[in-house]
């Protein structure tokens, strides 16, 4: 079997001398992992608190004394990874549907637009309370478990859709849409896993930000295809039913293909690890503690400033998608497709910015400024979005959308990385 041998530096990472920071997703578990090892054989030896080795002769013993563990890259990787983007796709369609013509949907269910709010909210309202259990059971569990059920209760959920395409069965709508949001709790936590897990350390950023992507561009058509499918129809009810019901059944087709994949192809790891330092993980498992590392992370002021800024500014963009729809129907009457339209730019321009902003991180490191002038801006591109609504010019709104956008995908990477 085919052996890759990768030198470890002298901070103890695992990676090669040029590999950077960012090409490793859970780069804080390796380190972990290659110490602990080391210790372990410094023990072995004898050596007590006072002899303990220096950094190079850490090195030293790890390129040298010590032999390299086996690993490997394997193409199924690629394969999981399209699977993967595909059903988190899917997913965050499921999210955005029905507040993008939420004034179809209110006058097809003949409910208040609160109400239909509520069917986006519920993604954000499920996932605080159930992400941790998610995040034990895919550490405890592995993946295939977690992407089984990530890919399994958005096909429920697709699936009981269509059992509520009736005027007076709205709850039914909801309950279903409540399935799906529970479903995107076993998928948001999964791109640096697969990555991590499948890829070497030189593809690991690529391949987190390929899985990320497959979630973005779910909610770009979340916003472009329902206007589209289901126009307002507002003197022939039975139309817009039909119209719903080929939407709902579109999805649910798509769901249920890429739920069979995830049962075929999706596996917990390769049966080499991709890298030395997940080579480490799997000769020292006992190294890692799920409930530590939470404490830890929580223990951290820049980690807490950092979820508080960034659940702030994200909110604010959700709150922006949830409410898209009314917003430009209130002062551009008759303009459905084009409050798609608006929301696919929004999440275009935010996907551009993402790609640049990680050029721009990989080479500067200026994680801290670019973070603090993304803020900056998404706050002026905010208030100029929010006071250009009422110009009556839809050309305009499509370009500050546009700029509003962008910070977002700027922030997401600066926060992952």
């Amino acid at each position: 079997m085919k052996q890759s041998v990768t030198m470890v530096d002298v901070d103890g990472t695992g990676c090669p001398a040029s590999t950077k920071t960012s090409d490793l997703c859970s780069k804080s578990l390796a380190i972990n992992g290659i110490n602990g090892h080391v210790e372990a054989m410094e023990r072995e030896e004898g050596k007590n608190e006072k002899g303990i080795r220096s950094p190079e002769e850490r090195e030293a013993m790890l390129t040298g004394d010590v032999k390299p563990l086996q690993s490997r890259v394997y193409c199924t990787r690629f394969l999981i990874l399209i699977v993967f983007s595909l059903y988190s796709m899917v997913n965050a369609f499921q999210w955005i549907q029905y507040s993008i013509i939420s004034n179809i949907f209110s006058t097809f269910y003949q409910v208040s637009y609160e109400q239909i709010d509520w069917l986006s909210v519920v993604y954000m309202l499920v996932y605080v309370p159930l992400i941790f259990p998610a995040a034990w059971l895919l550490d405890k569990k592995g993946l295939r478990i977690v992407a089984l059920l990530g890919s399994g209760l958005n096909c429920i959920g697709a699936w009981l859709k269509i059992a509520s395409v009736r005027r007076d069965l709205f709850g039914v709508t909801m309950f279903a849409q409540t399935v799906c949001s529970i479903a995107q709790i076993f998928i948001l936590g999964l791109p640096s896993r697969v990555a991590s897990v499948w890829f070497g350390p030189r593809e690991v950023s690529t391949a987190c930000a390929s899985a990320v992507l497959g979630n973005q561009l779910g909610v770009a058509f979340g916003f472009l295809l329902p206007p589209i499918l289901v126009p307002n129809t507002p003197d022939d009810l039975d139309l817009m039913a039909n119209n719903i019901s080929i939407l709902f059944y579109g999805t649910a087709a798509i769901a249920t293909l890429l739920f069979i994949l995830v049962v075929a192809v999706f596996k917990d790891r390769p049966p080499l690890p991709p890298s030395q330092s997940q080579a480490v993980l799997l000769d020292n498992p006992d190294e890692y503690s799920y409930k530590q590392s939470i404490v830890n992370l929580f223990k951290s002021v820049p980690f807490v400033l950092l979820l508080l800024s960034y659940g702030i500014l994200t909110g604010s963009y959700y709150s922006v998608g949830t409410l898209l729809n009314q917003m430009i129907i209130a002062h551009f009457e008759g303009q459905e497709l084009n409050a798609g339209r608006i929301g696919l730019t929004l999440v275009v321009s935010g996907m551009v910015g993402s790609i640049l902003s990680g050029f721009w991180v990989d080479r500067t490191k200026t994680y801290k400024q670019t973070t603090l002038a993304v803020y900056i801006i998404s706050f002026i591109a905010m208030l100029v979005f929010t006071f250009t609504l009422d110009l009556g010019h839809i050309e305009v709104v499509f370009v500050t959308a546009g700029v509003l956008g962008w910070p977002s995908g700027v922030l997401t990477c600066c926060a992952t990385e």
